[in-house]
């Protein structure tokens, strides 16, 4: 409970602190209180996973009751990973914001605005710890809402921009819409059950039928899809991730729709009711979240855009493991439920990291060449080699290859499937065949993905004018990416030491330590195929070396590659974004929906033409653009009520009145008629 009073104590105090000292300042009395608040939060999360459980009640008022303060070892995995992005998201977001310490001709470059970002980013960390800790539903929705707000506010740092406010905004409501999801949830349980502490839960859905807790499931799961981004649920994502400053876009990215994660996680452990059936549901939203989310990011030319479509797609990947783990524990199977759920949590982790580090890589290219759009971009490793080789692997992770962190929890999961169709139940095996073909085409359309961007941002020579200051990032900007490479490295490399530490978790869901159990032969693989992967790179090293100090030196003689019949060199002769993934664009053009510009070529001597092209996503055109055009029709209907006349506005008020002193006397007329019918 001290180390409770303690994080409070300290976010309290440096929200006064950072509104006294200079904009210089601020990022260090932000990078200090996450720092200590995330020691603090570690101090509980660590017993948590060593199987030493914390729970603590106080007394909230008449409001809240009693609150349950309980911190398993479920808390304490998301808790850990949470604190790892957060600390470099604020180590590299210190840089990071310097570019807009001198800009003061800008309104929210203000000393204000600046000690308000970072007020928020430490409210944001302290609201998803206690988010994590929290098992009373009342209390627990309040430091979610917090959570939300503190979001939006840290989304819209540059709200002088129309389209990051227009984010902000659509993140905000659809973050209500989720809440509103999940009170009514909470508020159905608590009619059953009297209680607010979220074991009701597992107290009500034990006295029903397996359908009533499935529909009770998915009201809990609709509210947290929309915070994690599952397909149809992910039309604020896109938008929010490029409005973000770059570290807000990690961490957002990193842990914040990992929240929705962790909340199904935890309903699952609530909710007793048919795992198949829930298993099953997840399974077939998660394949065409991964499959739908990657397809987007193909065809997306804006980088932060790009990585907020594989944002769902790793969402999609970590439901996939969900989805098996579930149906493992329907099917009484101990090895599929825990290669489910433990893959599903090391990818929440590993997700984490590749991608945090892909947006720390975006911004520093964004602040460099003041563009997000791939197409004006080219040729950055020769002046930006770190960042280019950051970059790199974390899309080699990102893309699930050896000897990486995403090639380990991507194989658990893969382990899963596999040993799910050797078990030769029909309909089982017809969805994890189902769910094969679909990482393996999530695999495939990843690695395409970032082949373009890593190609078309890093390589080649620029294909419009760059400025002339552009250089490698400094120091304060490196460091959080090389911690975080050094993790992807690790994970990679000695999987058993983070397997054995999910494996804690995952007993919550299996009721029992498979891992320590039985012995695990994908162990040994997974360390055969990332010995052979390190094996193969230092071959590829030795090689090098030995054929530069070897081999005898001679000229080097440079001349322009062959230009088509062009006679002087252009930029113009190189892949472009678009035209790297015309192929496959053309392939699934009925599923995409693309807004294509491009001029008419005239006359014998033409002008020169341009031709641009702006990819949708059709869900949301169907989900939100058309019934919102029909609201707005509605609404506009009564239009003629806003008349500017006083005397209108007199008469709305006297009917109102009078409708409201009207409904008891109408209320007691028909209860006096009811029971007139009764007598008779």
């Amino acid at each position: 409970m001290d180390l409770i009073i303690g994080i409070v104590a300290i976010t309290i105090f440096s929200a006064f602190l950072l509104a006294l000292v200079r904009d210089e300042w601020k990022g260090n009395v932000a990078l200090v209180a996450v720092l200590i608040n995330g020691v603090l939060s570690s101090c509980i999360a660590i017993p948590a996973l060593r199987g030493e459980s914390f729970e603590h009640f106080f007394y909230g008022g008449h409001l809240f009751g009693q609150i349950p303060i309980r911190v398993d070892a479920l808390s304490g995995w998301f808790i850990l990973l949470m604190n790892f992005t957060v600390l470099t998201g604020i180590l590299y977001g210190r840089g990071y914001m310097k570019h807009y310490e001198n800009q003061s001709h800008q309104s929210w470059t203000s000393s204000s605005n600046l000690t308000l970002h970072f007020v928020s980013y430490i409210i944001n960390h302290v609201a998803m710890i206690g988010i994590y800790c929290m098992q009373n539903s009342f209390a627990f929705l309040c430091v979610w809402e917090m959570m939300a707000i503190t979001s939006f506010l840290l989304i819209i740092f540059e709200y002088g921009k129309m389209e990051t406010l227009k984010a902000g905004i659509n993140y905000l409501v659809q973050s209500h819409i989720s809440i509103m999801f999940m009170t009514f949830g909470f508020i159905w349980v608590n009619s059953f059950t009297g209680s607010f502490d979220f074991n009701a839960i597992t107290k009500y859905t034990s006295s029903v039928s397996p359908a009533v807790s499935f529909i009770l499931f998915l009201c809990f799961f609709i509210g947290f899809a929309i915070k994690a981004g599952f397909v149809p649920f992910h039309t604020w994502l896109p938008y929010a991730h490029p409005a973000a400053p770059s570290h807000v876009s990690g961490m957002m990215s990193g842990v914040i729709i990992k929240l929705g994660i962790y909340g199904i996680l935890r309903m699952l452990l609530l909710v007793k009711g048919d795992y198949l059936a829930m298993g099953y549901f997840i399974l077939v939203i998660s394949v065409i979240t991964g499959v739908y989310g990657v397809m987007l990011a193909i065809i997306q030319h804006n980088i932060k855009k790009l990585l907020a479509y594989h944002s769902i797609e790793n969402i999609g990947i970590i439901g996939i493991g969900i989805g098996l783990g579930c149906i493992g524990l329907g099917l009484n199977n101990p090895y599929l439920a825990f290669a489910g759920f433990a893959g599903a949590m090391l990818h929440t982790l590993n997700h984490s990291l590749f991608k945090s580090l892909l947006f720390y890589g975006a911004g520093t290219v964004y602040q460099a060449t003041h563009t997000m759009d791939i197409e004006r971009l080219g040729g950055l490793i020769k002046k930006m080699p770190q960042t280019a080789s950051l970059f790199l692997l974390a899309a080699l992770a990102i893309c699930g290859l050896p000897p990486l962190n995403g090639f380990i929890s991507e194989f658990l999961i893969y382990s899963g499937l596999f040993k799910g169709i050797l078990a030769g139940q029909l309909t089982p095996t017809a969805f994890f065949v189902a769910s094969i073909f679909g990482l393996v085409i999530i695999g495939g359309m990843a690695m395409l993905c970032f082949t373009k961007a890593f190609g078309v941002i890093f390589l080649g020579t620029e294909r419009h004018p760059l400025p002339a200051t552009l250089q490698e990032a400094e120091f304060s900007k490196l460091l959080p990416k090389y911690m975080i490479a050094a993790l992807i490295i690790l994970i990679g490399i000695v999987p058993q030491i983070f397997i054995t530490v999910v494996s804690k978790p995952t007993t919550l869901f299996t009721g029992q330590n498979v891992f320590q159990m039985q012995p695990m032969e994908f162990i040994k693989t997974l360390q055969l195929i990332s010995i052979a992967a390190v094996a193969f790179i230092l071959l590829c090293v030795v090689i090098i070396w030995i054929k530069k100090t070897v081999a005898k030196p001679s000229m080097i003689a440079v001349s322009p590659t062959w230009g088509c019949g062009y006679t002087a060199p252009s930029a113009k002769l190189q892949y472009t974004a678009n035209s790297f993934v015309r192929p496959f664009r053309k392939l699934v053009r009925p599923l995409l929906m693309m807004n294509k510009k491009e001029g008419e070529i005239k006359g014998v001597f033409p002008n020169p033409i341009h031709s641009t092209s702006h990819p949708y996503d059709n869900l949301e055109l169907v989900l939100i653009d058309i019934p919102l055009r029909y609201l707005k029709g509605f609404i506009g209907r009564f239009k003629f009520l806003q008349n500017g006349n006083p005397q209108f506005y007199i008469l709305y008020g006297v009917v109102f009145i009078f409708i409201i002193l009207s409904i008891p006397f109408i209320v007691n007329t028909i209860t006096y008629i009811i029971d007139l019918f009764r007598h008779i």
